[in-house]
């Protein structure tokens, strides 16, 4: 493993020469199990890893093409979503495979930096807030907990309507519509309720187990991985021990509530409590 910024069994500068840069996938403390790691995981587009120590830290690296991995290439690329989605795969891969050897930090999507010279320098002026962090977060795992409210599902599993031959007529059969369609936004407020009722509930059930919690932006169109609208999207970080016990109980609580669904997914490596810390000395999509 490279010893640090100074080591001479380090070579400076990394991918300058060749139009390359380096990507950052995750730092953790050095340790031999990175090294294998590196050895025999490819990173994005099949790119080998290496490992780049400093500061008594070791970055998971790989070399990326410049040109595509600039500021204005990056842009392109995370505008189209297939490419998007196999450069998140990759990435995820590799945080995946670090975090279940060792506790490690996921870098951002798409960190790159000039050359393993400045990644080195990274990791040497971020020393002690890694170590502060990766020490918080040892022994953990990530949660992640979307909840739904679909209410087209709850008019499904609702009672039928009285047939069309019982219905009123004439002026009557415009009121009649009028207080269907009232019924109906009374019957979709009362799903969104209910869903953020279990938002709320979840939380509770998480806080007497998780040692943190993340709010994200709940998300929309291609992001929503159900059907519905999605009114929660949250992260507990969760001791190792427990998240099993926990995932189970959570999603349990949306049993029997029509048109209200919970997804539980994980345990993860620890995004949501590692990666915005990070960012303060890796500027993650952009290159240094």
């Amino acid at each position: 493993m490279n010893a640090g910024p100074n080591s001479p069994d380090r070579v400076p500068g990394t991918g300058t020469g060749t139009g390359e840069m380096s990507y950052v996938y995750a730092v953790g403390r050095e340790v031999p199990a990175l090294d294998g790691l590196a050895a025999r995981l490819p990173g994005v587009d099949g790119r080998p890893l290496r490992p780049v120590g400093g500061g008594g830290l070791c970055a998971l690296v790989s070399p990326v093409p410049a040109d595509t991995f600039s500021e204005q290439g990056l842009t392109a690329q995370m505008e189209d979503l297939d490419r998007l989605e196999a450069v998140a795969r990759a990435h995820h891969a590799v945080v995946d495979a670090a975090f279940a050897e060792t506790s490690v930090l996921p870098m951002r999507l798409a960190t790159v930096y000039l050359d393993d010279t400045r990644v080195a320098d990274m990791l040497v002026r971020q020393r002690s807030e890694f170590q502060e962090l990766l020490g918080r977060l040892e022994g953990h795992v990530e949660l992640g907990v979307k909840v739904y409210a679909d209410p087209r599902t709850a008019a499904a599993t609702a009672p039928a309507s009285a047939p069309a031959a019982a219905r009123p007529s004439g002026g009557g059969a415009g009121r009649a519509y009028l207080r269907q369609r009232q019924a109906q936004q009374r019957d979709s407020q009362d799903v969104y309720r209910a869903a953020s009722d279990l938002a709320a509930r979840a939380a509770r059930l998480a806080e007497g187990v998780a040692a943190s919690r993340a709010v994200h932006r709940p998300q929309q169109g291609q992001l929503a991985a159900r059907a519905g609208v999605n009114v929660a999207n949250e992260a507990y970080l969760v001791p190792r021990e427990h998240a099993a016990r926990l995932h189970r109980a959570l999603a349990a609580l949306a049993e029997g509530a029509p048109g209200v669904s919970i997804e539980v997914t994980g345990p993860w490596a620890p995004y949501s409590f590692a990666t915005a810390v990070v960012a303060e000395g890796a500027d993650g999509g952009g290159p240094r």
